[in-house]
């Protein structure tokens, strides 16, 4: 058998499978396409559900890949055995009605003899015990002896999920030897033990399982193999761990040499050695399919494992960001096979350092108070921690809930899950109220809920503005009417036949327009889309009557739809621009159109630098002086994908879908409406660009007029401002350098006179000092001083001396308390704690806090019982020192 590395093992298999007339295809991505029920790609067949379904038609009838897989379900057990991963490499091969048993059994066959050049005597089968087939396959075809092909039963070589196609299996095992084997004399493939390594799982796809469990023979039944790579590896490279194997041990060796911990020397050091090498492994083909740090989903996944590496990093004593620098092992080692990573790894280094960085901030904090939560655990002979400190944790300090069990479980304790969840839905509807405070309150959920059987309205908004219309109902107050009086005052609903008015909808907001008939007129402000796919225009008459079965002329207000239309397509222009200067891994995540204005959420994992924003908007005002034409056409889904247009994850399309192409620039599927010519936007224009929320940004712009008023705008800024600085424009930013210079100097001179005034209040309160038991006391009320110059002066007092003890409370604005408590570390050994000094003084003014041992601060919001605080806190001074004197 000869020693094989990973990126030799892969190219052999596909090498071999492309010999046998298959499609090679490259990994499909990690993020699922067109499949809601998973939230990553966890199997080599599970990209190609669609083709084995029979949804979609396959490229080519045998296909084969080596593909990309994420599983998280066990990841308690990452680490702590030798061979659980979140990420391995599933090799496989697939005939959607083309070859069956025969030819998949005899080219495993082969290639595991041949090209992987495993010993014949080593090799063993298993069968469905029911499938004779197989079983005659490899006896008679192969050659295999009978001794050495194991009939299973449903649990083991079987594969179903539910309903739907399902079959029989055939695996490969490869024995290695009676040293890994248990003490049955009988041992065979289907024993626990480790002697048995099953590498390859061959399934035959000829069923179809129904609702009542009964199975029917598949017209055309298809093979599904799956042969993980790291396994084979494993046996190739004859070792025991997939830790050992090249691609991994490459990882492990590195992350040994940066924590200067040896591999072996300690079980629960090796734990962690283990979590590290896998995790990076996993975050680094997650980042590079364009998946980045969140609170929810596949975002979530990628920040737990990024989180658990880091930490256990701390465990080895690494207290440095260092991930980031890790993962260049991985693209080193893996990108032959997966040439996109060496493409991203700038990308990927970026988002791995901010996301340890946010980490590390979080993790120290966190870590220390739930260290002192343990510590009063233990004191109580707890083993449980409540919900509800964990979930203070997490709200005030973001340390997450699964990083808290696994410290928690690591000290043998427990967590109230439940609690913590009741919680959370709490703070959910905490929140919920919050916003419903203050939403406007407008049309009920379904406004047409009490109209029967009205057809879809036929929308011609794109060829026209204006058309005749028949009134095919009215909603007034949620009620069905027949007639409609502008007397009334109250706003009303108009469903047409056919209407030009576009109906809000992929973020692009509804038309506004007049409805005229006879004496009537009334003004659309909105216009809305039924989930039964009616448009209904929202109306305010303005003066006559309006009757159902009138024909009206519906008009829709163009300056207004133009504007809109010209921040559509700039929408459009602008993704296309971020992905070219940003990276194709931005996405995306919200969208509004206006007549005003566009804004744009997507998902990057840092602040666009000023550099950037520049570039994006010149790339932007660029393809509008291109004067690109704009294309709309009707195609359906798979053949829009296969142009290569953008499409919102997750969100529901028809068949037959529209997409809207700039020139060679943008292509985008969207039923919005635009220009015919990208120089109709004029110009585009920046506003803002901010953080919304972890991993996502949003861009605010302006088009056409609306870039002209505010350029105005910052005109009329300009103006002012040389009016103010009494220069003219082009001087006006050294002017302001030169006063930020002179503000600087002054309060550099104002700094040193207050540094002067500290030292003269140092030692006034040195000369007030009492002495308790050799200690130094100062229980003082200060002036005019924040909570940063208290912590210094309190720095200076406690050093003046051995012993110290020193706390310091101002009035702060809005007549409320502000305490800052520092004791010596000599003092910590006695049991004088300032946190728990801060914490009394703060809960007898009505306030809390608390802190380390050795500093704290707190606050009051009661000034009139600072007195009572200051003598309590003596009181507890004194009691201390002289219990220990």
């Amino acid at each position: 058998m000869k020693n094989k590395g990973i990126n030799e093992i892969r190219k052999v298999f596909l090498d071999f499978f492309e010999s046998k007339d298959h499609l090679v295809r490259p990994s499909f991505s990690l993020i699922p396409q067109d499949d809601n029920s998973l939230l990553l790609i966890n199997s080599g067949m599970a990209p190609l559900k669609p083709f084995f379904s029979g949804t979609r038609t396959p490229p080519q009838k045998r296909m084969a890949t080596s593909q990309k897989c994420i599983r998280t379900g066990d990841i308690e057990n990452v680490g702590k055995t030798s061979r659980h991963a979140t990420f391995f490499e599933m090799m496989g091969n697939f005939s959607f009605g083309d070859y069956f048993k025969k030819e998949a059994i005899r080219w495993s066959w082969e290639f595991s003899k041949d090209h992987l050049q495993m010993q014949e005597d080593k090799i063993w089968a298993s069968v469905y015990f029911e499938d004779d087939e197989a079983y005659d396959i490899w006896k008679n075809d192969i050659g295999l002896p009978e001794e050495r092909i194991v009939r299973l039963g449903k649990e083991d070589n079987f594969w179903e999920i539910g309903v739907g196609p399902c079959g029989p299996c055939s695996e490969l095992y490869y024995d290695r030897g009676i040293q890994f084997g248990c003490d049955d004399p009988k041992c065979q493939p289907g024993c626990d033990c480790d002697r048995f390594v099953e590498y390859w799982n061959l399934v035959f796809t000829q069923f179809n399982k129904n609702e009542e469990g009964e199975y029917t023979p598949l017209p055309n039944p298809n093979i599904d193999t799956g042969m993980g790579l790291e396994r084979v590896a494993c046996i190739l490279q004859d070792v025991n761990s997939i830790f050992e194997i090249d691609g991994m041990k490459m990882i492990l060796d590195e992350v040994c040499r940066i924590t200067g911990v040896s591999y072996g020397a300690d079980s629960e050091q090796d734990v962690s050695l283990r979590i590290i090498t896998d995790h990076i492994r996993s975050v680094t083909f997650m980042i590079t399919d364009g998946i980045l740090p969140s609170n929810e989903g596949r975002g979530y996944v990628l920040r737990r494992l990024l989180r658990r590496a880091s930490r256990h990093g701390k465990l080895l004593g690494i207290e440095k960001t260092f991930l980031y620098e890790l993962m260049e092992i991985v693209v080193n080692k893996f990108h032959y096979g997966y040439p996109e990573l060496e493409e991203k790894k700038d990308m990927i280094k970026k988002v791995i350092l901010l996301e340890e960085q946010k980490f590390g901030e979080t993790i120290h904090q966190g870590t220390e108070i739930l260290n002192s939560m343990i510590e009063g655990l233990k004191n109580e002979n707890k083993k449980e921690l409540s919900g509800l400190q964990a979930f203070r944790l997490y709200d005030t300090y973001g340390f997450p809930l699964d990083l808290t069990k696994e410290i928690l479980e690591e000290k043998g304790l427990t967590i109230n899950e439940d609690h913590f969840k009741e919680q959370m839905n709490l703070q959910k509807e905490r929140a919920r109220a919050a916003r419903s405070q203050n939403d406007v309150a407008g049309w009920k959920e379904d406004p047409l809920a009490a109209l029967e059987e009205i057809p879809e309205t036929s929308f011609i908004g794109y060829e026209t503005l204006e058309c005749e219309s028949k009134i095919l109902a009215l909603i007034e107050n949620e009620a069905i009417v027949t007639e409609v009086s502008s007397d009334s005052n109250t706003d009303f609903i108009a469903i047409l036949d056919q209407t030009p008015f576009y109906s809000e909808g992929g973020g692009q907001v509804g038309d506004q327009g007049v409805i005229r008939v006879g004496d009537f007129i009334g003004r659309v402000i909105d216009t809305q889309l039924s989930r039964d796919e009616v448009i209904y225009h929202i109306v305010q008459g303005e003066r006559g009557h309006i009757k159902t079965g009138e024909v009206v002329s519906a008009i829709v207000t163009s300056h207004r739809r133009n504007h809109t239309a010209r921040n559509h397509t700039a929408t459009h222009l602008l993704h296309r621009a971020l992905r070219n200067v940003l990276g194709e891994h931005v996405h995306q995540a919200g969208s509004l159109v206006t007549p005003d204005r566009l804004r744009f959420d997507f998902n990057h994992f840092q602040p666009v630098t000023p550099e950037e924003l520049e570039t994006i908007q010149n790339v932007v005002n660029e393809q509008i002086q291109k004067a690109q034409k704009v294309h709309v056409l009707e195609t359906s889904m798979q053949e829009a994908k296969d142009m290569g247009a953008e499409a919102l994850f997750n969100e529901k399309y028809a068949e037959k879908v529209r997409v809207v192409k700039t020139g060679d620039f943008s292509l985008e599927l969207c039923g919005g409406t635009h220009v015919n010519n990208s120089a109709e936007i004029g110009v585009f224009l920046m506003i803002s660009e901010s953080g919304i929320a972890s991993g996502v940004r949003r861009i605010e712009a302006v088009t056409g007029a609306g870039a002209y008023q505010q350029i105005m705008k910052q005109k009329e800024i300009i103006k002012e401002s040389e009016s103010l600085l009494k220069v003219k424009q082009d001087t006006i930013p050294s002017k302001i350098e030169g006063m930020i210079k002179e503000i600087k100097e002054q309060e550099k001179t104002i700094q040193q006179i207050r540094k002067e005034q500290q030292k003269d209040k140092q030692g006034d309160l040195l000369q007030k000092a009492e002495t308790i038991q050799g200690t130094k006391v100062v229980l003082e009320t200060v002036e005019g001083m924040n909570m940063d110059e208290m912590r210094q002066l309190g720095d200076q007092l406690r050093d003046s001396g051995k012993s110290a003890v020193v706390l310091l409370a101002t009035i702060a604005e809005e007549e409320k308390v502000q305490f800052m408590v520092t004791v010596s570390k000599d003092l910590n050994k006695l049991g004088l704690h300032a946190g728990k000094l801060a914490k009394e003084a703060a809960t007898i003014t009505g306030g809390g806090g608390g802190g380390r041992p050795d500093m704290a601060q707190a606050g009051g919001k009661n000034p009139s019982k600072l007195p009572e605080a200051m003598k309590t806190v003596r009181v507890i001074i004194q009691n201390t020192l002289e219990s220990n004197s």
